[in-house]
């Protein structure tokens, strides 16, 4: 019913989790934790004959409501004290790891959920069973369905869950290590935990580690950071002072490409990966294979050719389009997305992704090229432009704009 991350592989536990299990086994720096797999969600699964069920009505909704309503068994709920009381009963990440998730065809990049902070077996348990629910949330079904899948219980369609010891981070971020050995290391970096990056929140530092160890890095105005306080997350503005610090120095990137190096020689490929510094010491939460490459960053020579009307930010997807702008703030906005439109938005978590499957592009005030909506954009192949400040009241909704993904620009029709 438990399986330690350290024994943790693909066919029971998930990509995920195997992904974690695998470079434990290899000796790297991974929080200690467990996992719950496959084989826990299927003795859910047929108790609620969730199979029976989704297929007759052909509502997934309502696969994803009896998940939620029902509670989890108390041999479950049993299992999972005793291994939390073997970590110590410390607060946790729980965390998705689907069948789906996390392979060289697909990221599912943020589509599944993911909690932190979580505290005692009956919180514990409640987010074990909203992971499982999450197989069949409207973003994880559009997400598959533009991936050429549907959503209906299958065989292969199925959620393991992962219980790590949360690691509250000081600095925290995403790399991508070159598909060429010779080739540069990508990697973002901001304050506080992980989802600020991840979500595209705030717009992290970056830097390229080249094969040599030389370094050249972006500092961003990372204004906000996220934390916990308890079982809470808090957001809380950065100090001016240390807003335009860079996160990390050039000898912790350097390090960071390193341990990056070694990851990817475990799984023989570039990977994405998800790491911490807690009290100097890195920690890889995630790594998965990278299934779509962000552009290089623009030259300087670009930026100077461009008119004086155009915006630019960083690149985030290739390719160019024009459209309609339409200002999206928020999901009270969605029903005014059309096919073909350019959303124009301060930021895009996984719960958009069904626009970015009808939209012709992205353009963002905050977040950085690896973050999970970037990722989603370059996987739907449609142009992404990131971290434009102002971007939603610069642009006016309506209006007919020209994005392009690899220089990073975006121009009003009437420039």
């Amino acid at each position: 019913m438990i399986v330690p991350l350290m024994e943790a592989v693909t066919d029971t536990c998930g990509g995920k989790a195997g992904a974690l299990g695998a470079l434990l086994r290899a000796g790297l720096p991974v929080p200690d934790g467990f996992v719950v797999p496959f084989a826990a969600y299927l003795d859910a699964a047929r108790d609620l004959d969730l199979a029976r069920s989704a297929g007759e009505s052909d509502d997934l909704d309502a696969a994803r409501r009896m998940i939620e309503a029902r509670p989890v068994r108390a041999t479950v709920i049993d299992v999972l004290g005793r291994a939390l009381d073997a970590l110590g009963d410390p607060p946790v990440a729980v965390r998705s790891s689907a069948a789906d998730e996390d392979t060289g065809r697909a990221s599912a990049a943020g589509q599944y959920e993911s909690f932190l902070a979580v505290h005692g077996v009956g919180e514990v348990a409640d987010a074990v069973r909203a992971c499982w629910a999450s197989l069949f949330s409207p973003r994880a079904i559009d997400y598959r369905g533009a991936c050429g899948r549907d959503g209906r219980p299958s065989d292969d369609l199925v959620m393991a869950v992962i219980v790590q010891r949360h690691l509250d981070a000081e600095v925290s971020g995403v790399m991508f290590t070159p598909a060429d050995p010779d080739g540069v290391t990508g990697i973002e970096a901001s304050w506080g935990l992980g989802p600020s990056v991840v979500g595209g929140t705030v717009t992290p530092d970056a830097y390229r580690v080249a094969e040599d160890g030389s370094v050249t890095r972006t500092v961003a105005d990372k204004r906000t950071r996220l934390d916990r306080r308890g079982t809470r997350l808090v957001i809380h503005d950065v100090p001016t002072r240390a807003r335009e610090q860079p996160a990390i120095d050039d000898a912790t990137a350097t390090q960071l490409a390193k341990l990056g190096k070694e990851t990817a020689a475990v799984f023989g490929g570039p990977q994405d990966i998800e790491w911490a510094i807690v009290d100097g010491r890195t920690w890889i939460l995630q790594a998965r294979p990278v299934t779509a490459a962000p552009p290089p960053p623009s030259s300087p020579s670009i930026a100077s050719d461009t008119p004086a009307a155009t915006l630019t930010g960083t690149p985030g997807s290739r390719g160019t389009a024009t459209g309609t702008a339409r200002i999206v703030r928020g999901p009270g906005d969605f029903a005014r997305v059309h096919p073909g439109d350019i959303l124009v938005c301060p930021f895009t978590d996984p719960a958009w992704t069904p626009l970015l499957r009808i939209a012709a592009g992205v353009v963002t005030e905050t977040g950085g090229v690896l973050s999970h909506a970037a990722i989603v954009a370059r996987e739907h192949a449609i142009p992404a432009v990131l971290g434009i400040p102002n971007a939603t009241s610069m642009l006016r909704d309506d209006t007919v704009i020209t994005i392009d993904g690899a220089t990073g620009t975006v121009t009003a029709a009437n420039a």
